[in-house]
């Protein structure tokens, strides 16, 4: 149930990023500090149970699939306990996979098992930085 999840998440992103055309060939470093603070800001916002906060640095993509800071809080929760409690987090290098601006972030959950978290991120027509989706998979080193 959780990867079809985070399959229809990646693809309710995709579309959206696509419609405003390409994310940028490369990022500079401002917008990675920026798309390291927006995920590190959804982190903390975890860690305090605002959902309020959490939900709006979603894409708007990612909201209307939810609706509601209940609903996206409730799925997070339930599926993405390494990011919703991490012991631990530090990013890995900002790539692009198929055209989608993604950050990497070793994670380690609050079980002490290791994963990445795989961040899409969306630019936004004012320049800002939205979370469009999160993937978890097995890490491919162990420094998290």
């Amino acid at each position: 149930m959780r990867a079809l999840l985070l399959v229809l998440l990646l693809i309710v992103a995709a579309p959206a990023g696509a419609q405003r055309g390409a994310p940028p060939a490369t990022v500079g470093p401002a917008d990675r500090a920026a798309i390291q603070q927006v995920i590190g800001d959804q982190i903390a916002a975890f860690r305090r149970d605002d959902g309020d906060a959490a939900f709006a640095l979603a894409s708007p993509g990612i909201q209307r699939m939810f609706g509601t800071a209940d609903g996206f809080m409730a799925m997070v929760r339930g599926g993405y306990q390494p990011v919703y409690r991490p012991r631990s987090y530090s990013f890995r290098e900002l790539v692009t996979i198929d055209g989608l601006v993604v950050q990497p972030v070793a994670v380690v959950g609050p079980d002490g098992r290791r994963v990445t978290a795989l961040y899409p991120m969306e630019q936004q027509p004012d320049g800002s930085w939205r979370i469009a989706g999160c993937q978890l998979v097995e890490p491919e080193d162990d420094n998290a």
